[in-house]
């Protein structure tokens, strides 16, 4: 069986996962995208627009390795849409298209029951109501040998560490000092749940950081 793992998981040098006041015009909060720039030259981002990118240095392998191995996929509800409270109707399916880059079953954590979606290129996104436990057992079934990969945002990660559910965790570390946002660390003892660095690789654009448990 696979692992669980959180990857390519970025954060601002005061600890946000995330701007404040997500929308459509900024999926990841104002200022979120500021927490990306590791991300954005590499060629795992550059390719989904068929574009070349940097495929050699850290954050190229990392971007790489936050993308491969995957089985199946969980998000938190505001990752996959700034929608809240009961879906009104079936037109929202993510941000990402017709193709999201998943390419495999990805779970969506809710409170409010809908359809699985099937989408182009074998991402069908499933929508779990049972909580965090529900979620990671059928994705686990889904990802078979594979890894699970617990995609964001920072509420979903925090429960699955505080659930001690998520074996290594990579974050990269970003020069950005948010202010505000979704903070991912508040109030969590990572050495008291069994968490410890096992590798720092630092970058112009970020420090890598992985936490193993």
């Amino acid at each position: 069986m696979g692992r669980v793992r959180v990857a390519g998981f970025a954060v601002s040098v005061d600890g946000y996962g995330a701007g404040p006041e997500q929308s459509v015009e900024h999926p990841l909060g104002k200022r979120g995208n500021e927490l990306f720039g590791w991300f954005y030259p590499t060629q795992t981002f550059r390719s989904m627009f068929g574009e070349p990118g940097e495929t050699e240095g850290p954050d190229a392998r990392f971007a790489a390795a936050s993308a491969e191995g995957f089985g199946a996929f969980i998000l938190g509800r505001n990752m996959f849409g700034p929608i809240r409270g009961a879906w009104l109707d079936d037109a929202w399916k993510g941000w990402w298209g017709d193709n999201p880059p998943y390419h495999a079953p990805t779970f969506i954590l809710t409170h409010h029951a809908r359809a699985p979606i099937v989408m182009e290129g074998g991402t069908t996104f499933h929508f779990v109501t049972e909580g965090i436990e529900a979620a990671l057992t059928q994705a686990k079934a889904a990802a078979g040998d594979l890894d699970v990969k617990v995609s964001g945002g920072a509420s979903t990660v925090r429960q699955y560490l505080l659930a001690g559910a998520i074996d290594e965790l990579h974050l990269a570390l970003s020069p950005v000092v948010l202010g505000c946002g979704e903070s991912i660390f508040a109030g969590i003892d990572l050495p008291g749940l069994g968490y410890r660095v096992t590798e720092a690789v630092p970058t112009k654009m970020a420090t890598h950081l992985v936490l193993t448990r």
